[in-house]
């Protein structure tokens, strides 16, 4: 039986999978990956396109990978762009030592936390449905990275409240349903709340030809999540004090430094992530930023990215 077979013969119970998935649920730079789909957006900040989810790629277990990074710009004027450990089950300096700041009880230092909190992102492979602004991307397939308010609407529909609904597994090609990407510029920031599901329909009307080449063009998530496309704890930490001014300690971190530094933290590689940064033991968990949720975080950090390679 064939990889695309055995995929069609296991999608009865891929909702289920899916869901328990999430529940108990890295990047590579993304600037410059033409494999990466960004939706368009005009003057106003508006933008509108259609995609659809895409299954799990060949020999891989689920349709989306999750990561967490943090990029603030330190007093040194340098910028601290990099993927979280935490996304690996590892720890990670800048986590710790936002959970120091927080910890302190100083208000200012809570402020610092939040600025430098993780940030979340979902990778997907999509098929461009509709693209007006870009007409060249419709009918091939990219990853896709987004955001909690997207991933939030994918649970939604594989979860319905509602007795008149059904679950839909928005990544199947035969019961999926097309997303209706819908971009508004809010209070300075993109929002997506509009965005939603159309109804449940056959991808291609179902022809497995036509299918099973997009299932075959599907890119690895794997990568994203691979350790060893993660600096180490040691690596981390030098460049968070030279991103903070510290050169004095930055310049301490010799290759002994920084190997036993990573030799004192075990990697805990199969480890599950975290679900969030360390919790504070006094305070209330650290309040998200105006607009933190929303899913413009990537192009932030692209940019962010440029600006730390110039």
């Amino acid at each position: 039986m064939s990889s695309f077979a055995e995929m069609k013969e296991k999608r009865k119970s891929a909702i289920a999978n899916l869901v328990a998935a999430a529940e108990t649920t890295s990047e590579k730079q993304s600037y410059g990956d033409d494999r990466l789909w960004k939706p368009t957006v005009d003057k106003a900040g508006n933008g509108y396109a259609v995609i659809r989810f895409l299954p799990a790629p060949e020999g891989e277990d689920l349709p989306w990978v999750r990561y967490w990074d943090h990029g603030f710009k330190g007093p040194s004027g340098k910028w601290y762009i990099e993927n979280s450990l935490t996304s690996i089950g590892q720890q990670d300096p800048v986590s710790e030592m936002n959970t120091q700041l927080w910890n302190s009880g100083i208000e200012s230092d809570k402020q610092i936390a939040r600025e430098r909190k993780r940030r979340l992102h979902y990778v997907s492979n999509i098929l461009v449905i509709s693209d007006s602004a870009s007409p060249e991307n419709e009918g091939k397939v990219f990853l896709y990275k987004y955001g909690k308010k997207i991933f939030d609407k994918i649970m939604d529909v594989m979860q319905p409240q509602f007795e008149d609904e059904q679950p839909v597994n928005p990544f199947d090609f035969w019961a999926g349903a097309n997303f209706k990407l819908k971009i508004r510029q809010v209070e300075g920031y993109r929002n997506y709340d509009k965005s939603e599901f159309d109804a449940s329909t056959e991808l291609f009307d179902g022809d497995d030809a036509k299918l099973e080449t997009v299932f075959e063009s599907s890119n690895s998530l794997k990568e994203f999540i691979d350790p060893s496309t993660y600096k180490t704890y040691g690596e981390l930490k030098k460049k968070l004090y030279d991103v903070l001014g510290e050169e004095e300690i930055a310049d301490t971190f010799t290759q002994d430094t920084v190997d036993d530094l990573n030799n004192s933290r075990a990697p805990k590689v199969n480890a599950p992530a975290p679900a969030a940064e360390a919790a504070p033991v006094s305070s209330a968990p650290i309040a998200a930023d105006k607009g933190a949720t929303n899913d413009d975080d990537e192009d932030t950090l692209s940019y962010f990215a440029k600006l730390a390679n110039e």
